[in-house]
């Protein structure tokens, strides 16, 4: 029995089960989350800047707009430097969560951007810049040597473990976009094989991430606009996501038109579906009328950033080759200024009227 036990902790849910999990759940809702005061995961958790007053009128915000789900980026030399001061902070953002009727979907491990992460004060943003100190986690040092990867499993463990039955936590997605080569802003510093190494890498911890045995679904999200639906047109890397993965997950930045195809395209996996990144303005990827879709879908949505703050999303991503000396007209990403007013007060009126009623309980 400890066998079969042992094997069934290290497969995939099956489509039933996964399906059973979402069918009694509110419609996921929400956004990615950075307070507006930090510039990139470090700064959000280090004891020395988590700014718990910041999260919690910010989350506050996302409530009224009805938002019921966060996702939040954790970042691994947290864990190596302060694990006990993480899991306490962690706990605590949760729980400032929780008042506010929202769960969370951490993610451990993220490919983009910058690939030489460093603990303590972090830089300022470059002026205008689009996540001008966003990190990686793991960097490229961890990254490239597959034995050094394993010093992750620790960390990886540790949070999942910790957090495994805790209701306030939807789910764990393991690895964000972990082939990103990150074109044009460091992909000069990236092994050359990173995607071969990224996908050794996003095995193990899914493995470890199993061996915890969490009560909560765990995935990783596929992310760039290909055809899904087609098993023969799939790299190596969307493969082992889709197909180990409890729930499906997916980025998607392009028109509707095109959010559709991905939608209909990842029907196939009978599993519950939530798009954890989209919306960016001058793309066609709008909350009008994506958001409306996706509900009527029960696809879930959250959409990238939210307040606009140090890590500068209200920029595009050709600001890392196009000089921007001024805010622009049509924001990038985000909803609100720091202060509290919104970038559109008309899509603040669209938002609320399609998540009227996405609550989750405080059960």
């Amino acid at each position: 029995m400890a066998f079969a036990a042992q094997l069934a902790s290290a497969a995939p849910w099956s489509p039933e089960k996964a399906s059973d999990w979402y069918r009694d759940k509110p419609w996921v809702a929400g956004c990615n989350f950075t307070p507006s005061t930090a510039i990139n995961q470090l700064e959000m958790w280090q004891a020395e800047t988590f700014d718990p007053a910041t999260i919690d009128r910010e989350l506050g915000w996302a409530e009224q707009l009805g938002f019921n789900t966060v996702r939040v980026f954790l970042q691994n030399l947290l864990w190596t430097d302060d694990h006990e001061g993480l899991l306490k902070r962690m706990d605590q953002f949760l729980a400032i969560a929780d008042k506010h009727h929202i769960k969370v979907i951490f993610v451990p491990l993220d490919a983009v951007w910058d690939p030489f992460p460093k603990a303590g004060k972090q830089r300022e943003p470059a002026p205008h810049v689009h996540n001008s100190g966003w990190v990686q986690s793991p960097g490229a040092e961890i990254l490239k040597d597959p034995v050094r990867q394993d010093e992750l499993k620790g960390y990886v463990q540790g949070v999942i473990g910790h957090f495994k039955n805790d209701q306030r936590v939807l789910a764990w997605d393991i690895f964000n976009e972990p082939d990103n080569i990150n074109q044009p802003a460091y992909v000069a510093y990236e092994p050359t094989n990173k995607p071969e190494l990224a996908l050794v890498l996003l095995k193990k911890a899914f493995t470890w991430a199993r061996e915890v045995q969490p009560s909560q679904p765990i995935t990783a999200g596929v992310w760039e606009r290909r055809r899904w639906g087609l098993t023969d047109k799939l790299l190596p890397m969307e493969k082992f996501i889709l197909e180990e993965s409890d729930i499906i997950s997916f980025h998607n930045y392009g028109t509707f038109e095109e959010m559709k195809r991905c939608v209909e395209d990842l029907r196939r996996f009978h599993r519950p579906i939530i798009c954890t990144e989209y919306m960016a303005r001058p793309t066609g990827s709008t909350f009008n009328p994506i958001l409306g879709y996706l509900k009527e879908q029960k696809v879930g949505a959250i959409n990238w950033g939210f307040v606009a703050g140090k890590t500068q999303t209200i920029y595009p991503w050709d600001s890392w080759t196009k000089t921007y000396k001024a805010e622009p007209a049509v924001w990038f990403h985000d909803i609100f200024r720091q202060d509290g007013t919104p970038f559109d007060a008309q899509e603040i009126a669209y938002i609320k009227g399609v998540t009227q009623n996405t609550q989750t309980s405080r059960k």
